[in-house]
């Protein structure tokens, strides 16, 4: 069973920088797809970026230019750099991976990123 552990939120004014990371053990996950969605309070989950293990990305439409989603496949790991975050970044941040042509994957617990002034 693959287990996901997430690192890097926090509180971050306007206009700064974060970097999550996402930790996969219990499984080598060189060839799943990795991800990273959020949730506001009052909001349905939605994607931020994905990446396949090809490095194909995808990004959320309110994000493009300014987050940058990389994987590790030697550490299992895959980062999402945060730039010129807004508030409306504010919101739980939570990494999946899945099998390619699956529908099934592992969801980590999840970490607050907060944008304030």
């Amino acid at each position: 069973q693959v287990q996901l552990v997430e690192s890097g939120g926090g509180l971050v004014q306007p206009g700064g920088s974060l970097r999550l990371s996402c930790t996969a053990s219990g499984s080598i996950v060189r060839t799943w797809v990795m991800a990273w969605y959020r949730q506001a309070p009052g909001k349905q989950r939605e994607l931020v970026a994905s990446i396949n293990s090809s490095g194909y990305t995808d990004y959320g439409n309110s994000v493009k230019d300014r987050f940058t989603i990389s994987r590790d496949n030697a550490k299992n790991t895959v980062h999402l750099q945060m730039n010129n975050l807004y508030l409306e970044d504010t919101a739980v941040y939570y990494c999946k991976m899945w099998p390619p042509g699956s529908s099934l994957g592992q969801w980590g617990q999840g970490t607050q990123v907060t944008v304030s002034s």
